[in-house]
């Protein structure tokens, strides 16, 4: 049994007490690593119940701060799942390609994370000369070290043996499941709202799902389709990233600068808004209620993507050892305040025993070294 924690339920709930100018401190921060994803998607809610047009410029600004995120999350992911293995080496170097990453978003915003760059009805920040020259030295950067990085995973004998065949969610598993993101993707689901339902400027993009059986022939739905999934995301991320730095209009990227007139507007507005977004773990909903004459939100409600996935974690750990755990639960990537253990429970003698995120560990890198036959 594994026992999750939902402190965005808190968040919904103090978000009643505020305007939407200041649930957005709050949406961004439902989850540290993809703070963008939900604040976009709460902002789009918003803007949707205030038919509030946002501009083109800052529209191409939050499709690159969210690509921007997406290649932290996955290098991030892919740098714990090597690390989770015992692949130390290859976690080093996933860890500094993500900082690259890091590095652009600290210049366009000053923070690592919470960036605070969107707004309603926009972006509170430009692209500038400098942001530009270091985007695009970033992706030149990628282009030069992603795929030795790449190589050292998939071409070693002992992290494909650790990977293949674990966690498996078949393709009418994944459907009947709502599987969503990475997780639905590897089992070979060509499902991703970038390409079925274009927001922002990815309407101007062509986004394609992808899936294993585009690159490899065929989707295993296990750890290690989620792997390469998330690996050709980063470069189809760096090839969006290219095309909004050329693409990028000209023009304003706020609708209204004011945030008195915004406040004003927002108290009149009356109506629910909703948005779903492919944010890097996979479809994030938020829903909004404004009610007319009162500024505060009315309610609020978000379904993050592991709600969506964590469902699909019985049929993963089918026929698979305990030391495998850490590996099928992080392959959702998963984001849940206060998943700290685990009780397993002897099903002959009816004992439960608590098992911690450590215990789990050391069962996993103590498998890699079985299976390396140290």
């Amino acid at each position: 049994t594994v026992r999750p924690g939902a402190i965005h339920r808190g968040i919904e709930f103090m978000a009643r007490d505020r305007n939407p100018i200041q649930v957005i401190y709050l949406s961004e921060r439902i989850c540290g690593i993809c703070s963008f994803a939900h604040v976009v998607c709460f902002l789009r809610a918003v803007e949707d119940a205030a038919s509030i047009p946002v501009p083109p410029r800052a529209q191409y600004i939050r499709a690159l701060v969210l690509e921007l995120e997406r290649l932290h999350s996955h290098m991030l992911w892919a740098g714990v799942a090597c690390y989770t293995i015992g692949f130390d080496s290859a976690f080093h170097l996933g860890m500094v390609l993500r900082e690259r990453v890091m590095d652009v978003l600290e210049v366009l915003s000053g923070n690592r994370v919470n960036y605070g760059v969107a707004t309603v009805g926009g972006v509170r920040w430009d692209v500038t000369a400098e942001l530009s020259k270091t985007v695009k030295d970033m992706v030149k950067y990628y282009k030069r070290e992603f795929s030795p990085f790449y190589d050292v995973v998939t071409a070693d004998p002992i992290a494909k043996a650790r990977l293949r065949d674990v966690g498996v969610l078949t393709y009418e598993e994944a459907i009947a499941h709502s599987a969503v993101g990475p997780t639905v993707r590897a089992s070979g689901v060509r499902a991703d709202l970038r390409e079925s339902s274009p927001y922002e400027a990815y309407v101007d993009f062509g986004v394609k799902a992808v899936v294993p059986q585009d690159y490899y022939g065929k989707a295993y739905g296990d750890v290690f389709d989620r792997f390469l999934v998330r690996v050709h995301e980063v470069y189809q991320s760096l090839d969006i990233i290219e095309k909004v730095m050329e693409g990028l209009p000209e023009g304003d990227i706020m609708w209204e600068k004011n945030l008195n007139k915004v406040l004003a507007y927002l108290k009149k507005a009356e109506g629910t808004g909703m948005s779903s977004i492919e944010a890097p773990r996979g479809d994030d909903t938020h829903v909004v209620h404004l009610d007319g004459g009162d500024e505060n939100v009315t309610w609020w409600k978000v379904r993050a993507p592991t709600y969506s996935n964590a469902v699909s974690w019985p049929l993963m750990f089918k026929d698979n050892e305990l030391a495998d755990s850490p590996l099928i639960i992080n392959s959702i990537d998963p984001c849940i305040s206060c998943m700290e253990r685990m009780v397993v429970t002897d099903r002959s003698s009816g004992s439960e025993q608590i098992v911690t995120k450590n215990d789990l560990l050391k069962l996993c890198r103590e498998k890699t070294g079985r299976v390396m036959g140290a």
